[in-house]
This record gives C-alpha cells, structure tokens and sequence, in this order.
C-alpha cells in the first residue's frame, strides 16, 4: 500500500476559503496529501479585501506544532502568514526542534488584493531563523523586493537579480514568482545551489487568482513529500496551478478575486 503523505499547514485562516490554510488543505487534499493545520492568524476578509486581523499568541501556535508533531509523522511543512517576529520565533524554534524533512516558506507579506499582511520586524525576523530551516522560499516579485529591500523589477531579468540577492541570505533555495510583471507568459525562477532554472506557462486570462501563491507553496510541498526533486515539484505545481486557474471561472465565489479551482481534475 502506497503511504499517503502527512501535510502540515502553518498559516493563517482566511473564512472565505480562498488563500491561507484553506487553500493549502484544498491543495494537498487534491494532490493525494492528508493535509493539518496550525492557525497563526485569524483574517476577516473575503474576495475584496481584508478588513482585520486577529493574531494568537505565540506560544499556543508552538503548542499547536507540537503537539501535531508529538502523534503524527510530518512528511513536508508549508509555513505562510505569520503575523509578528514573536510567531517567526515560536515557529522557527519548533521546526528546529522537530525538523521536518521538508520546509516551504511562502513569506505573506502582501495579500491579492493589495493589503499588507506583514507587520514591523516580520521580515527580519524571517531572515534570521526562517531562511536557514527552510527547503525552498517562493515569495512573489512584491514580497522578493521588500525582502532583498530593492525596487520591484519591471522585467523578467529581474527576477533572476531578486532570486540571486534572497539566495545571498542564508536560503537554500528561492523561486521568485513573476506573476505579476505583464506579457503572454508567467514566468518564475528557481535559483538552486548555484543553478538558475526557469519556468514558464500561457497567462490564464481570469480575474479570479485569490489564493494563487498559497496554492503554488503548498503544491509544491505536497510533491516533495511525494519524492520529487524541487525543480520538478515545481514545475508539477505550476501545472496544477495553471489548471486551476483555466477551471476557476467555473466557480461563482464573491464579486471581488475569487478563488483558483484546487479540484479541477477531480470534480466532474
């Protein structure tokens, strides 16, 4: 019997189900994964926009980590908001603690919608004690600038500047997400012990992208648990995520951006 993956969340919530733990459980449950959850946040907002954030204390979000990893084998761990240096802490000091074999830093710092999600100290303390646990960080172009605290790029050669600055950091691995330059095509870079490899898919013309980074981050967790080398986990979640996103018009979900379709391929 094929052992299915053990997925572990750690995010914030978001109650229209779109982004944030929702879509990673959506995410791993569509790609084969059992998926877990520990909420590092509490968001009011829905396709237009965040109205509040409500954050928990640090110390109950490690208490939530370990005691998942007390009872359950953790094959791969997505980390996304996290909504104070006090929580990268707790966070960081549990995986050091567990150290799960795989660590996917999607850095939230600024939602679809234009809202920030990223307090003072944040990137800082994600620096300092994220950026060495982690397997691979796949910010996106607005997150990679504030991170390597550069102008955001206009162009493709850009991205490879950003991935090569954040790679300088301490991180093993860093795919820089270019889905927000324009052009016919999205293009992402993965600069991986020295090596830059490019990936590239048709622009899917829909309003509805809520939720996409998430997604993408999660996605590719899920395919390192399964075994993937990071380079094609990444190119088998940037499928999945081009297929969810043709599908997401077929979903009728609030008047703002809407959610991706994670159950496209499943769903008849």
């Amino acid at each position: 019997m094929t052992r299915i993956p053990n997925l572990l969340s750690i995010a914030g919530s978001d109650p229209s189900g779109g982004a944030g733990i929702q879509a990673d459980l959506k995410t791993f449950s569509a790609l084969g994964c059992y998926g877990m959850a520990a909420i590092t946040a509490l968001t009011a907002q829905n396709t237009q926009g965040v109205t509040g954030v409500h954050i928990p204390d640090a110390a109950f979000i490690a208490q939530q980590i370990d005691t998942i990893f007390a009872d359950v084998r953790v094959d791969a761990v997505k980390i996304g908001m996290l909504g104070s240096p006090d929580i990268v802490h707790a966070v960081a000091d549990a995986l050091a603690r567990h150290q799960p074999p795989h660590i996917v830093l999607d850095p939230v710092l600024v939602a679809t919608s234009g809202h920030s999600l990223g307090a003072p100290g944040v990137v800082e303390a994600m620096r300092e004690k994220l950026f060495p646990l982690a397997s691979v960080i796949t910010p996106n172009l607005p997150e990679a600038a504030r991170l390597a605290e550069v102008d955001m790029p206009a162009d493709e050669a850009g991205l490879e500047h950003l991935a090569r600055i954040l790679a300088g950091q301490g991180v093993r691995a860093v795919l820089v997400k270019g889905g927000h330059l324009s052009g016919a095509t999205a293009e992402d870079v993965l600069f991986e012990g020295g090596q830059v490899s490019r990936f590239s898919a048709p622009r899917v013309n829909t309003k509805n992208t809520h939720g996409t980074g998430c997604t993408l981050s999660s996605a590719i967790a899920a395919h390192l648990a399964k075994g993937l080398a990071l380079a094609q986990a990444v190119k088998a979640s940037k499928d999945y995520l081009t297929q969810a996103l043709r599908a997401a018009d077929a979903l009728e979900v609030g008047r703002g951006h809407g959610p991706v379709h994670h159950f496209t391929g499943l769903w008849r």
